[in-house]
């Protein structure tokens, strides 16, 4: 990117630039519109790296040329982030200045695959309702920056096209941002320490949160120890410079403690106690369509222990997964846990299959991945969240992951590789 000499702006500022272009009529607005989004799942990852790349993107390229963040979920799920806006709050924000799926949905907006274009981040093909809507289509992805597998739907000619390993996807978007940062960094500029504090505290919350603090050897790599090392260096310091020498230590850095940081952020992600069943469901979901079939994964920051007595009961808990299935249309509901009892890092992983075409595909699921050399599934409770339901109907598993490594990002793409695989028999 090269900058540009437009004076440098808030993030309050520039995310009200970004919605009062976006409610503007359409012969007033650019053409086309430009969108930077995450991915379904609108975790602090995808959220803060589409603000930051918007950013980026709108006030360090020649022209200046307006990228809008759109958050890609309904305005409502915002409460369900107490963690979000843990992050928004000291960079000047709240919930209701991001733009939502729901600033795009009127028809007096007129948003439509034609006159607009898309930068994926964290993800590499657009899926849930923009998908629906056909945003997209290959020729209308502008760009990409992610670490998810590559599911070849970017053209290789995409520029930038980012696929790469990290622990978080901001640890890319920050290496893509930083010589025009650094650049920006040396430059007079009256509104510099304001900015670059504001978006050094919004990259590093998700590097944090997704490495565990720099300290999960399964994810954390030198992409995002690089990324916070640099960020580090644009806080402010304690006698109100900016950008801090890259030597101080976090102690030195005003109003910022890396591990304080870190634990205050994930307390809240794992606030889900005044939650209902439905909205822990909706959290943290994905939804994907692959050979005739629709698989949806739930991940949720507590164990099924906790489900089931804390929250309510376990018939319950499996009556409101049923109804969440059948709202979002799936033929496979999965829920993935992550919870720390007694200190032991532990996942699980549940999987109902709703027809007989889904049940193939579970069974054949864990034929193949849940082994010694895959998943190492073993049961959960005794199979106290097993069932079969009559003949070759439904059928629902639950499990303790021995392979802790392994998230939604790599079971999806197993759960959805057998999909397209019994499509073709």
């Amino acid at each position: 990117m090269a900058s540009s000499a437009a004076h440098r702006v808030s993030l309050k500022s520039f995310l009200t630039t970004a919605r009062n272009a976006l409610r503007a009529p359409p012969a007033q607005r650019p053409n086309p519109l430009i969108f930077v989004v995450g991915n379904e799942s609108a975790d602090l990852d995808s959220l803060c790296s589409s603000i930051l790349l918007a950013y980026f993107r709108t006030y360090c390229t020649t022209p200046p040329t307006l990228h809008i963040p759109l958050s890609n979920l309904p305005t409502a799920d915002l409460a369900l982030r107490p963690e979000l806006a843990a992050v928004l709050k000291p960079v000047g924000l709240q919930n209701d200045d991001l733009i939502t799926l729901d600033d795009t949905s009127s028809p007096s907006q007129e948003i439509t695959p034609e006159n607009s274009q898309w930068f994926l981040v964290d993800h590499n093909c657009l899926t849930g309702p923009l998908a629906a809507r056909h945003f997209g289509k290959p020729e209308k992805i502008i760009g990409c920056i992610d670490h998810h597998d590559d599911e070849g739907v970017v053209s290789p000619g995409t520029k930038p096209r980012i696929i790469e390993k990290a622990g978080s996807c901001m640890s890319l978007v920050v290496e893509y941002c930083k010589p025009v940062w650094e650049e920006l960094g040396r430059l007079e500029d009256d509104g510099r320490q304001e900015w670059e504090s504001q978006l050094a505290h919004l990259a590093l919350a998700p590097i944090l949160v997704d490495t565990t603090n720099l300290t999960s050897k399964d994810k954390t790599t030198d992409w995002d120890r690089k990324a916070v090392e640099f960020l580090e260096g644009r806080l402010s310091s304690t006698t109100g410079a900016a950008g801090v020498s890259a030597t101080a230590t976090a102690e030195e850095k005003e109003g910022y403690e890396r591990s304080a940081y870190f634990n205050h952020i994930t307390a809240l992600k794992e606030e889900i106690a005044g939650l209902s069943y439905r909205d822990i469901l909706r959290k943290d979901y994905k939804r994907w369509t692959d050979g005739g079939l629709a698989v949806g994964i739930s991940t949720v920051v507590r164990g099924f222990d906790y489900l089931l007595t804390e929250i309510g009961s376990q018939e319950q808990f499996t009556e409101a997964l049923r109804a969440w299935a059948k709202e979002q249309e799936l033929d496979i509901a999965a829920v993935m846990t992550v919870s720390t009892p007694n200190g032991k890092f532990t996942r699980e992983l549940l999987v109902w299959a709703f027809n007989e075409g889904a049940v193939k595909v579970a069974k054949r699921f864990v034929d193949k991945n849940g082994g010694e050399e895959g998943l190492q599934l073993q049961t959960w409770a005794n199979g106290k969240l097993d069932s079969e339901g009559e003949g070759k109907e439904e059928w629902t598993r639950c499990w303790v992951q021995g392979r802790v490594d392994k998230s939604r990002k790599q079971v999806a793409p197993m759960l959805r590789d057998i999909m397209k695989e019994a499509a073709r028999l």
